[in-house]
């Protein structure tokens, strides 16, 4: 690796000069070290391995971001707190670990540090904790241990909720979500293809993984289960095209008739042109979307969107009959693949589903609706899912029963289009947005165990997708 230049160590120096002594030890802690000496030659030598990486300059501007120092960004590195803001929404640098952890010290109070040490006076040696300055001085020594590491974090969140600081704790559960889905490796190291994207591979409920948990012992991954196609190139191409007026069309299809039209107002305000149908049949579903697809302007967009809310079966929609065969879920996504919808090739294609399951015993349920009417070509197993590129499904199911409960509302859709517009404001990847969904089912079935939602995530995006 090459030496820094005469620029380099300018820079080096006085960045290492203008850092205090708290500064110091975040900067060192966030690019790997667990030293305790930070001191400023310590700092010195630490910037000098940054900047001999490959992306240096990019990894030296982010730790002044993590810092909250924007005026060494400014005056030093040569540039702005919101171009760097901007840069970040694409491309990091640093783990998200150590981000979190430094985050949460930053977010912790004396009383706070003096509880955590008072819970770990069992586990860290009485020395240590009393020069422990913050949290991310115990944090470094429980790294120490292997009790905290990247990969296992249920220590800190135990930790956090024993203390009652559930804000912090709820961090940690998004940060664990996010390892469950796109894991803690940097991008350019995860270039391997997906798994098949079949049912077995991706059939994990919150309802399995949360039986017999509680919030203060929550599952070890969420399961949001996630099938996702990575691009290796380090280019604006890792990212999808999204920023079209519209950005293209949304369906939803309401044949239960009571969030249609809070999905209408939210992907109005997301810029798609939007089309709601409500209380149609199988066979009307069916001509809703032939209808959508045969009109070019429809699909001239960046994207394309379906949400159907209907009572189904475990591999069907059901509509609004009562003794006529059932939709496969897989012939609707059949629809839009790339030999039926030409249009929509290379473009991401996301599906949002609410199902309400009926008995197996019931006659719509017993029955399938026939390959040959959807006009389509393409697999007929209801169990096998279709490994078209760009597909993004998102499908939460509960029971039946709760229609009947008063004026119901999906909690799963309710999650879906707060997250979807926090998501546009912040520029946030979709698959994040769907943290935050996970975490409020999983919040929900925690504290209505007799009405539990089951939430199953899976796609082969080859991009990344940012709304916006």
């Amino acid at each position: 690796m090459a030496v820094p230049d005469q620029h380099q160590l300018q820079v080096i120096n006085n960045i290492a000069e203008a850092l205090n002594s708290c500064e110091r030890r975040r900067l060192l802690y966030l690019c790997g070290s667990l030293d305790t000496d930070h001191t400023e030659a310590c700092v010195k030598e630490m910037l000098s391995k940054v900047l001999r990486q490959e992306r240096g300059h990019l990894l030296l501007k982010e730790l002044m971001v993590r810092l909250r120092r924007f005026d060494i960004l400014r005056k030093v590195c040569k540039t702005s707190k919101d171009e760097m803001e901007r840069t970040l929404m694409y491309r990091q640098c640093l783990p998200r670990f150590r981000v979190l952890m430094a985050n949460i010290s930053e977010d912790m109070g004396n009383d706070d540090l003096d509880s955590v040490k008072f819970l770990l006076s069992s586990t860290l040696p009485r020395e240590k904790l009393e020069k422990a300055m913050n949290f991310l001085d115990v944090i470094m020594e429980l790294e120490k241990l292997d009790k905290v590491s990247p990969e296992s974090v249920d220590f800190v969140e135990d930790c956090l909720m024993n203390i009652s600081r559930v804000d912090l704790a709820k961090k940690v559960i998004t940060y664990k979500a996010t390892v469950a889905t796109h894991g803690h490796l940097p991008q350019q190291q995860r270039c391997r293809p997906p798994p098949p994207f079949t049912a077995s591979n991706s059939s994990h409920t919150l309802q399995q993984a949360t039986q017999g948990q509680s919030l203060h012992s929550a599952p070890k991954s969420l399961p949001v289960t996630v099938c996702r196609e990575q691009n290796c190139q380090e280019s604006e191409l890792d990212w999808y095209k999204f920023n079209t007026n519209p950005r293209g069309v949304c369906v939803i299809i309401d044949c239960v008739g009571n969030d249609g039209d809070m999905l209408e107002q939210t992907f109005k305000a997301l810029h798609f042109n939007v089309f709601l149908h409500k209380w149609l049949s199988v066979g009307g579903i069916l001509s809703a979307l032939r209808d959508t697809f045969r009109r070019r302007e429809n699909l001239q967009g960046d994207g394309f969107v379906c949400c159907i809310i209907s009572r189904s079966t475990t591999n069907h929609l059901l509509g609004t009959d009562l003794n006529v065969s059932g939709l496969q879920l897989d012939s609707i996504r059949r629809l839009i693949n790339a030999e039926s919808c030409p249009m929509l090739a290379g473009k991401p294609k996301l599906f949002f589903i609410q199902g309400y399951s009926v008995s197996e015993d019931q006659p719509a349920a017993r029955m399938q609706h026939r390959d040959e009417d959807l006009e389509t070509d393409g697999m007929s197993r209801c169990d096998v899912i279709p490994t078209d590129a760009d597909v993004f499904w998102s499908h939460c199911w509960t029971d039946e029963g709760q229609l009947v409960q008063g004026y119901h509302r999906s909690v799963y859709l309710k999650a879906l289009t707060e997250a979807l517009l926090k998501g546009q404001r912040r520029k946030t990847h979709i698959v994040d947005v769907h943290t935050e969904v996970n975490g409020a089912i999983f919040e929900h079935n925690q504290r209505n165990p007799g009405a539990r939602y089951n939430f199953d995530l899976k796609h082969t995006l080859r991009k990344d997708l940012y709304l916006q």
